[in-house]
């Protein structure tokens, strides 16, 4: 079974390159499983129900977010709009997780594959540098340990690599994927450890690469030279996607192998 991750779309960019790419790119590699960090789709800084209905229309099975899920207050609502036990497009765009306990929406999915094949999907986010989160490596264990599928994907939205990687070995054997998003810049320790679990600590992000993590260079130059405040927006040069492409067994769950993507126009 092969599933793909994409990486945090960033703004118009991000969107025109996965369109342009993420179609063949499932029809190549035979992909039954479409995961897509969607948290920086919207300008830059959130997402908005069209564009996740955009992204649905895509093939993307299910939305991962981040820091910036509510960026766009119309999210809220939405995620809302939708009970627990839902399959509708709306329930399976997903916040962290390990959010204080209240908050719209949820951080799990539970889905089954066109053929048949279960599937979770968990959205976690870090604590190192991140603000608002209750402890990632408790949810995981917590999460993971009332799961029955065998086939788990876990989007890990953290700052530091050292709580990646250490969320990675927490992990391993545990899940078949854990992938970590938010810094934008891809990371070429993709491996599948000891257990089976395939890691990636930056899937990197789908979006305008001439830019500094996806904003205009000029507006975050002035930022770092003056210390001043101004409005970021987002670049659109040399777009690319990336994503994770990797290959599990669907009855176990063990990954057998991963692969970095990166496409350009």
């Amino acid at each position: 079974m092969n599933i793909l991750f994409v990486g945090d779309i960033f703004g118009s960019a991000g969107r025109r390159i996965v369109r342009e790419h993420v179609g063949h790119v499932c029809a190549t590699h035979n992909v039954e499983l479409l995961v897509i960090n969607a948290e920086n789709a919207a300008g830059g800084f959130g997402v908005t129900p069209q564009i996740a209905e955009d992204l649905f229309d895509l093939g993307a099975d299910v939305l991962t977010t981040g820091n910036h899920v509510w960026d766009k207050r119309e999210l809220m609502e939405h995620l809302k709009s939708v009970p627990a036990d839902s399959h509708e497009r709306a329930r399976r765009i997903l916040r962290p997780a390990n959010m204080q306990k209240g908050l719209p929406g949820y951080g799990i999915y539970e889905g089954v594959t066109k053929s048949g094949v279960p599937y979770a999907v968990v959205n976690l986010m870090g604590r190192v540098f991140m603000n608002g989160t209750n402890d990632p490596f408790q949810a995981a264990t917590d999460i993971v340990t009332g799961l029955k599928a065998k086939v788990i994907v876990v989007d890990f939205h953290g700052e530091a690599t050292s709580e990646k990687v250490a969320m990675g070995w927490h992990l391993d054997g545990k899940v078949t994927a854990v992938l970590g998003t938010h810094t934008h810049i891809p990371t070429a320790d993709e491996r599948v450890l000891p257990g089976g679990t395939a890691y990636q600590t930056d899937v990197g992000m789908s979006g305008p690469y001439d830019s500094v993590i996806g904003v205009e260079t000029e507006l975050v130059l002035h930022r770092f030279r003056t210390g001043l405040p101004g409005k970021f927006e987002a670049a659109k040069g040399n777009p690319k996607m990336c994503a994770a492409l990797i290959q599990c067994d669907a009855e176990t769950g063990r990954a057998t192998a991963i692969q970095r993507i990166m496409l350009g126009d």
